[in-house]
């Protein structure tokens, strides 16, 4: 099974970069940790663990031990209701074990899609195991662990590691709570959106504690009229290592597209299988995320790797950090994006349209492109307004293009206004792959008003010979947001 092997090759790569939870520092547990253990190995504090403080039924169970643990390759972690019956098992020699159901979604054939993910990550002295699906609110639960699940641990025998969730939050609330180390309405983003009634018709907003969210989200057509809200860009982070090799084109090809056909498909023959790989995934309409950082910790030349995947209609990013390496952000459909910061190298802003992004930074990590919009024909593009193209210390000069596209897409649309550009932008701006300006003569590249960082205008002698320079009234229109948007406002107030 060659994408199994590409996985657990990616995964060994992955689990130590920034994305991960930081590990306790010596001496400390974490919260809701009952007290440490002996089965004839080191001594493993188990969390969490006991009946007095109820948790959260979406939380992870995790095992901190004095030294960093060494997963083994078999025995399985089982968790079980009071009365014994079996409700979940990680099972180390199984792969089935790295997959599950997220966020309720459904193919384009309607069955359910199942994710590739990491069901133990081990993080410093803390193991923790991320269970198939959240359990039932207000059970009790026992756990017990397989002598050689972790080296040197001996079994964990029923009756031992005991814990009880905590009741569920009222249906329909407006305001849903998430906090990773518990005392809120959920541990994680996805528990939160879960929550949320089918087919909702009123706005819901989850508000996200500081913390590290490592975990795939995943908003179903079916939940529209939602705002994820974190505490600030650089204390909530959400995100995790997905990618193409993990669950896109690469992971999907043995797959029957029954399975693996993505649902809502703007373009239907090349998008079949990229809605799988992003860390955010939404096909919701009437979504917000506000004030917090998407990062996909996909390694660098780990494949294509969308942070943020936004595929609905009317979707707003508002003081957002997008990080990424290969295609950050990807938006299908209506979106506006304001007071945000953007990272990559290749494709990192890219999708369909239209899309209106302004006051915000496109930061390019390596020698590559920064946007490429693929429009279908008469459908708008994406326009970027007194945005700030900034680029890494170790970004050569006039090394990356605006934009690019293949002849594929010949009515793309990509718009700069007002915009300060650095020098790694090259002096031509755009490019077309396997093909020249006489095979897209309705192309849209324009730009007006580009300066340097020292506020001197760009020389825009050298730039493709299909793209143009708009004049200013031409530019005064497409600074309008209705403009691009079919007369929809995004800026009204948030919920």
């Amino acid at each position: 099974m060659r994408w199994l092997r590409q996985f657990v090759v990616l995964v060994s790569a992955v689990v130590t970069l920034p994305l991960a939870i930081a590990p306790p520092a010596q001496g400390q547990l974490p919260a809701s940790s009952g007290a440490a253990a002996d089965y004839g190995g080191p001594a493993v504090v188990l969390s969490p663990r006991g009946l007095d403080r109820p948790v959260c039924a979406d939380t992870p169970l995790r095992l901190t031990f004095k030294e960093p643990p060494q997963l083994g390759t078999a025995g399985r972690l089982q968790v079980h209701r009071a009365d014994g019956t079996l409700v979940d098992t990680v099972d180390l020699a199984d792969p089935a074990s790295r997959q599950r159901a997220i966020g309720g979604a459904l193919s384009d054939y309607g069955e359910v899609h199942r994710w590739t993910y990491e069901p133990v990550v081990v993080e410093g002295r803390t193991a923790s195991v991320h269970l198939h699906q959240a359990l039932a609110p207000g059970e009790v639960y026992h756990v017990t662990v397989e002598e050689g699940f972790f080296l040197g641990m001996t079994a964990v025998e029923g009756g031992t590691w005991r814990f009880r969730t905590q009741d569920a939050p009222r249906r329909s609330a407006p305001r849903i709570t998430v906090d990773r180390s518990g005392g809120a309405d959920f541990c994680t983003v996805q528990g939160a959106v879960d929550s949320v009634p089918e087919n909702n018709s009123t706005s819901v907003r989850i508000d996200v504690a500081p913390g590290t969210y490592r975990e795939i989200v995943y908003v179903a057509q079916n939940k529209p009229h939602l705002t994820v809200r974190g505490s600030g860009a650089s204390r909530t982070v959400i995100g995790y290592p997905n990618n193409s090799v993990l669950n896109g084109d690469a992971a999907m090809a043995n797959v029957p597209p029954e399975q693996s056909y993505c649902p809502r498909r703007v373009l239907p023959q090349p998008d079949r299988f990229n809605c799988w790989r992003a860390a955010f995934g939404v096909d919701a309409d009437d979504f917000r995320l506000e004030h917090a950082t998407i990062h996909n910790s996909t390694p660098d030349g780990g494949s294509q790797a969308e942070a943020f995947r936004g595929n609905g209609d009317r979707i707003v990013l508002d003081h957002v950090r997008v990080l990424s390496h290969q295609d950050s952000l990807r938006l299908q459909g209506r979106a506006f994006v304001t007071d945000s910061y953007v990272e990559g190298d290749v494709d990192f802003v890219w999708g369909t349209g239209g899309v209106f992004v302004q006051d915000s930074e496109l930061r390019s990590l390596d020698i590559g492109y920064i946007a490429q919009i693929r429009n279908q024909d008469g459908w708008p593009g994406n326009v970027f307004l007194r945005t700030r193209l900034t680029r890494a210390d170790t970004v050569p000069d006039g090394s990356v293009l605006l934009g690019r596209i293949d002849k594929r897409f010949p009515t793309s649309q990509v718009v700069f206004l007002d915009s300060t550009m650095d020098a790694h932008v090259a002096p031509v701006g755009w490019g077309i792959s396997d093909g020249d300006c006489t095979t897209v003569d309705r192309l849209r590249f324009w730009e007006y008003g580009s300066t340097t960082p020292d506020g001197a205008p760009v020389d825009t002698s050298g730039r493709l010979a299909c793209s143009r320079q708009l004049d200013a009234a031409e530019a005064e229109v497409w600074r309008d947001p209705a403009q691009l948007l079919d007369g929809w406002d995004p800026r009204r107030p948030a919920v």
